[in-house]
């Protein structure tokens, strides 16, 4: 069942939210921003997944305002970047997907907040 449009399947994959690592690795996906919009991509609603193992292999699954964004080949290599060092990661794999594509309303408040759209 690795076909994403299986029936009832959700388009972005449940995340390992309650594995210790998790806070973590939110966090430091916080610390990488886009670099044409002010706000960190973790807010801005860029990260659609992330799965951690067992063995602490983490599995990051992104996306980008744009497919045509200038960093689309550089953003993921910072995510990784940022995720490696922390205490317990064994491993880091930064995916891109374009399904589904993001949209404003992934913003958390927060990045709506400080862009002026609340």
């Amino acid at each position: 069942m690795d076909d994403a449009r299986v029936e009832g399947a959700p388009l972005i994959a449940p995340s390992s939210t309650d594995h210790p690592l998790y806070d973590d690795v939110v966090e430091a996906c916080r610390t990488v921003f886009d670099p044409e919009i002010p706000v960190n991509i973790y807010d801005l609603g860029l990260v659609y997944t992330i799965s951690i193992s067992a063995e602490n292999e983490v599995r990051i699954i992104m996306t980008l305002t744009a497919p045509g964004c200038p960093v689309a080949g550089e953003m993921p290599g910072w995510v990784a970047d940022a995720v490696e060092p922390l205490a317990g990661v064994k491993q880091v794999d930064v995916d891109l997907t374009w399904e589904p594509q993001w949209g404003m309303e992934m913003m958390s408040d927060e990045a709506r907040l400080e862009l002026g759209f609340m």
